[in-house]
């Protein structure tokens, strides 16, 4: 496909989310799930959800706002999830003989069930990343010492060496995850309905009737993607680990504990360098913003028609009449 050039005429602050068989898009008023639930069918529901940014200007705040952010997407990405899941697969899990689990977690919980099963895995998720990307990385620098005698003390120097283990690994075990799910046929499809989201807001972007045709031209990789805040986060990171000690108060178990209590910080700076690359385009910027560009090769991959047009009835639900919108005028 001949490479695209972005020419956007405005900044929207519409954002989204892939789903399974669907998309999320969110505007400054109302948040709408669209999803195909057959050749010629997208079913939408607008998903009600009160923000924490809205309950006071404090969450507001420059890097503030970043892990309040964070929050509330996570709180809307599960929500969202849940809907289209039910969707999608309702006709599926209702085709498939019931397993005794099943029918006991239907016995249980009823309706709710596609509820408490999503954050039964957001649980057991983040507990899985907790360990993964602060308590892994740590104990493996601290047993590579044991042969490595750069990694030996508590001096400036070994807090910087493993700051950078650290930070390298953790980003090795991001992208090499994301890797091995992307060979899964059904994430290979989330990823294009990624692809299908980013075209369609930068199609609205550079101010263009939001056609399947138009959106086809443009190109997947968004600098405003939470792909590349999840990267800047990452790197952040490494900054941040330079001022925890190797082994604070002689107990080296602390220094991803604190490193955990430290993310708002590395989440509040990476917020600010995300809409700083989305706002503006120079040389400054495409530096920063590269490793997540680059990460959304992965993510992200060219959807088919039937998606875009998922993608293009999710964004005509939340673009406000009013302009509400836009940021900033763009190029």
């Amino acid at each position: 496909m001949k490479k695209h050039k972005e020419n956007v005429k405005k900044i929207t602050s519409i954002g989204g989310s892939a789903l399974i068989e669907g998309i999320m898009m969110r505007g400054p008023k109302k948040t709408t799930v669209a999803v195909r639930t057959g050749k010629d069918e997208i079913y939408k529901e607008d998903v009600a959800y009160t923000t924490i940014s809205s309950k006071g200007k404090f969450f507001r705040l420059p890097f503030i706002r970043g892990i309040v952010g964070l929050i509330d997407s996570m709180k809307l990405s599960y929500k969202s999830l849940a809907i289209s899941a039910d969707k999608a697969m309702g006709d599926a899990m209702d085709e498939e003989p019931e397993s005794r689990f099943e029918k006991w977690l239907v016995d249980k919980f009823g309706e709710k069930m596609m509820t408490v099963l999503m954050w039964f895995a957001g649980i057991v998720g983040v507990l899985l990343a907790v360990l993964l990307f602060f308590f892994l990385p740590s104990f493996l620098f601290d047993l590579s010492s044991n042969v490595v005698p750069a990694f030996q003390g508590d001096g400036k120097d070994v807090v910087f060496y493993k700051s950078v283990f650290e930070g390298i690994l953790k980003i090795v075990i991001f992208l090499g995850y994301i890797l091995l799910v992307s060979g899964m046929e059904d994430m290979k499809r989330v990823f294009m309905y990624h692809g299908a989201e980013h075209k369609t807001i930068f199609c609205y972007e550079s101010d263009e009737e939001l056609t399947v045709e138009n959106v086809r031209k443009h190109t997947r990789f968004h600098p405003r993607c939470g792909t590349s805040f999840m990267v800047l986060m990452l790197v952040v990171g490494i900054i941040v680990g330079l001022f925890v000690p190797v082994a604070p108060f002689g107990i080296p178990v602390l220094r991803p504990v604190i490193k955990i209590l430290l993310l708002p910080i590395s989440c509040g700076i990476g917020y600010e360098l995300i809409k700083l690359c989305g706002k503006y385009d120079n040389l400054a910027t495409r530096i920063i913003a590269a490793p997540g560009m680059w990460a959304q090769r992965i993510t992200t991959k060219e959807p088919d028609d039937s998606m875009i047009e998922v993608a293009i009835a999710a964004i005509k639900e939340v673009i406000p009449e009013d302009g509400s919108d836009i940021l900033t005028a763009g190029k």
